[in-house]
């Protein structure tokens, strides 16, 4: 009886929720006046007597909302960097979204709306006071406000770990109450005061941050850029928007490469970081951004110009990805792309099927020209599509091992010139899923993936085997060697479950699988990625990206594997591909089938070709991340000894751990803990745990900070180590981790817990002042 009561009394249900909803703003408005959305489209700026947004409240939030409150990813859309992701508020609608069917609107600040009574067109609700402009309602009538003074009143129960009612899951229900009703909030959930799930302000931070809300949030904005820096800025926006096909095509290609970097044109410590943006007005005029998807998507104006824009956000270290504009780099564009004797007639369109592939697009450019462009940084544009458009994503990520290498070809190399210009022609062909935009279908578009993916590895197969005729089977000759200097010759890939960093160097022990890239192949990924990957996209979009990566991760395990003995290939990929037979037979067919010329001489080919590469590599080989060279031995050993524990207890282990050690002295030393989850393969979509081999899960002890997502922060001393190890390596339940966390953690719930962090930045500051960043606890555990 009752559920075929629950239609009809559905619809009483909602319109007596939207009665309540109206009567709370009602009388809401009565105690507070209307709300004026425009209130904060500006601000205003603060006299001498009043608190300083830049000085104080800014680097405030930095350290105790940013570390949450940051990317897309940030609880309830709400940015806590800037004051205008202050004035923007807070938004119910899910940036990371796999499950929807269409297209969302894009929600960028900075780009998709710039007033705060725009974002509330746009369905977002204020933080700040936009009722009557009172000390007393700029409290009372502001979410910010009500929301720390919660947790002021309601702090953390005093246990190591938390309760269940505290949910810490990336994909937890949201929480975004508007001020109208956080009464009801604020009774049924006592305990959600922020910062969430962590200790509170002290009563000298919050009282700052109350006097700035009391004093109507005034904000002096940005200080002014030094003479000297906006010298380089005009240089470059000059070099970038030059008249000719030829400078047009260049700076165009440039931008769709760079437009997700931080870009400094000045060495000074405290240099600000631009943006590289598409713009309606020219070079000497106020930006007028042209805010489209994608970086390729029409602008919709005749021309677009090409400036750099001052980032206004504070750089967090899971989206920094910092990029040097300087006169060196300049006189290598020049020789890449304006030197060399080629012509561009015309400028290429924008058109979608074309403009998503730049092995179409951009074919007059020389393909030497722009191999060597991706390789001068390499490390910046693989870190593009590791780290850049996504702030998390299982279903992105389960597609690459827990810790690979990757090598690249060598552009000046014969055979790889002549296979770069084949396959180019081929690859040009294919239609990426961009091409496709960001309400694709889920069938049609996949069929044609396949279709294309199997003639492109036809004609791949059949070129290289050309090119082994003409020149000779794979050699070591073909992988770039850094040119004797360039330490992005070489890099590490880590993956952490729905996260991932990239390093320069070979760092850990060798291990199961590595990648070949070469140009074709860099280019795709990339474009795949970085600038046709679109978060907003629905789940046809996010579905088809993740599985055409599949292709391109098979063809750079094949470009490693065609390095070895061909009687042993077969061998190699089948324990890469355990258990899924169909990915088995794809890979195999990428094969070219051509005998290596590498001059192997032991019984263990694989591990030897790693050790042929090191020598290779040379002096360009970055070892600053390897614990092998670490200078204090009696840190060294111990550390060796817990990255030598493998097998299936550290199931039990988070998946990055940031370690402080105090020696014998008492002097902090900093280490990262990164669990390599053992697969059988990675070809699992969505049922991850079914590709899951524990007895092969490893750990990689590093020096210094890798990764931006802590789940676990440890604090001992040297003569600890070893029984950290020993915990370690005995772990086999909860309670196991549980008692070693009481031993050697710094839970969420410490008292301490902030001063703990800001320790931990300012050594993230000193250890690399331009990599580093902001960390995000939202994977922070509660163990």
């Amino acid at each position: 009886m009752l559920p075929a009561l629950f239609p009809r009394l559905l619809l009483p249900m909602l319109i007596l929720l939207a009665g309540c909803a109206v009567i709370q703003r009602e009388a809401f408005e009565r105690e507070h006046g209307p709300a004026d959305p425009t209130r904060y489209d500006h601000a205003t700026a603060p006299t001498a007597a009043q608190v300083s947004y830049r000085r104080e409240i800014q680097p405030l939030l930095g350290k105790r909302c940013v570390v949450c409150h940051a990317c897309y990813d940030a609880p309830c859309q709400l940015k806590l960097g800037s004051w205008e992701g202050i004035a923007r508020g807070i938004s119910p609608e899910l940036v990371y979204d796999g499950t929807r069917l269409k297209e969302a609107p894009t929600t960028r600040l900075f780009a998709d709306a710039l007033r705060a009574s725009e974002w509330r067109e746009k369905g977002f609700a204020p933080v700040l006071n936009e009722r009557e402009a009172t000390p007393a309602a700029n409290h009372t009538a502001s979410l910010l406000y009500r929301a720390l003074a919660l947790k002021q009143a309601h702090p953390l129960p005093q246990v190591d770990v938390l309760p269940k009612d505290f949910d810490f899951g990336l994909d937890r229900k949201q929480s975004c109450p508007r001020i109208e009703n956080f009464e009801d909030y604020a009774r049924d959930k006592p305990l959600a005061g922020m910062p969430y799930g962590l200790p509170g302000l002290t009563q000298a931070e919050f009282d700052l941050v109350a006097r700035w809300l009391e004093q109507g949030a005034p904000d002096e904005g940005p200080a002014p850029v030094p003479a000297a820096e906006q010298r380089e800025v005009d240089n470059w926006e000059r070099f970038l928007n030059g008249d000719s096909n030829k400078e047009r095509l260049m700076s165009r290609y440039l931008y769709e490469h760079l437009f997700l970097g931080h870009l400094y044109v000045s060495g000074a410590k405290d240099a600000n970081a631009y943006k590289l943006v598409r713009s309606a007005t020219p070079p000497g005029q106020p930006i007028q951004l042209v805010a489209t998807r994608r970086p390729f998507d029409d602008p919709g104006v005749l021309r677009v110009f090409y400036r750099l824009q001052r980032d206004q956000e504070p750089i967090v270290a899971k989206t920094h990805m910092p990029y040097r504009l300087d006169a060196e780099r300049m006189t290598k564009y020049r020789g890449w792309f304006l030197k060399p004797d080629y012509t561009v007639a015309a400028l290429p369109g924008y058109t979608a099927q074309t403009a998503a592939n730049p092995l179409a697009t951009f074919h007059e450019i020389p393909v030497n020209s722009r191999h060597r462009f991706l390789l001068d940084e390499a490390q910046f544009f693989v870190m593009n599509f590791i780290k850049g458009p996504v702030c998390r994503g299982q279903l992105a990520l389960d597609v690459i091992e827990d810790r690979f290498w990757v090598f690249f070809t060598d552009p000046d190399e014969g055979a790889v010139s002549d296979a770069n210009e084949r396959v180019q022609r081929e690859a040009a062909k294919l239609k990426l899923p961009a091409a496709w935009g960001s309400d694709a279908g889920l069938i049609k578009p996949w069929r044609a993936y396949a279709e294309q993916e199997e003639q492109f590895v036809r004609a791949r197969t059949a070129s290289l085997r050309e090119v082994a005729q003409k020149r000779g089977g794979p050699a070591l000759t073909m992988i770039w060697d850094g040119d004797g200097h360039n330490p992005n010759a070489a890099l590490t890939i880590f993956r952490h479950f729905d996260s991932a960093t990239v390093v320069k160097g070979l760092v850990g022990e060798p291990p199961k699988t590595a990648w070949v890239m070469g140009y074709n192949l860099f280019e795709r990924v990339f474009y795949l990625l970085s600038a046709g990957f679109d978060v907003w996209g629905n789940i046809g979009h996010q579905l088809h990206s993740r599985l055409y990566m599949d292709f391109l991760r098979m063809e750079g395990e094949t470009n490693f594997a065609m390095l070895l003995p061909q009687a042993v290939r077969k061998d190699t990929l089948s324990y890469w591909y355990r258990r899924d037979g169909d990915a088995l037979e794809r890979v195999l067919g990428m094969d070219a089938g051509v005998e290596s010329a590498v001059p192997f001489r032991s019984d263990d080919p694989k591990t030897e070709l790693f050790t042929l590469l090191k020598k290779r590599l040379g002096p360009a080989l970055d070892t600053r991340l390897a614990l092998g060279t670490y200078p204090d031995a009696a840190l060294r050993r111990p550390l060796q000894a817990l990255a030598a524990v493998q097998g299936a207890s550290l199931d039990w282990m988070p998946e990055v751990a940031y370690l402080e050690v105090a020696d014998s002295a008492g002097h902090p030393h900093y280490f990262s803990l990164l669990r390599d989850t053992g697969h059988f393969n990675v070809t699992h979509l969505l049922r991850e745990s079914k590709g899951l081999a524990p007895d092969e899960n490893r750990l990689t002890v590093v020096p210094g900070f890798v990764g931006a997502y802590p789940n676990a922060l440890y604090q001992l001393k040297a003569a600890d180590l070893p029984a950290l190890t020993e915990a370690v390596r005995g772990l086999a339940s909860e309670a196991d981790y549980r008692r070693l966390a009481d031993r050697f953690a710094v839970r969420r719930t410490r008292a301490d817990f902030w001063a703990f962090s800001d320790v931990l930045h300012a050594a993230m500051q000193r250890e690399g002042p331009i990599d580093g960043g902001l960390l995000d606890y939202n994977r922070l555990e509660n163990r």
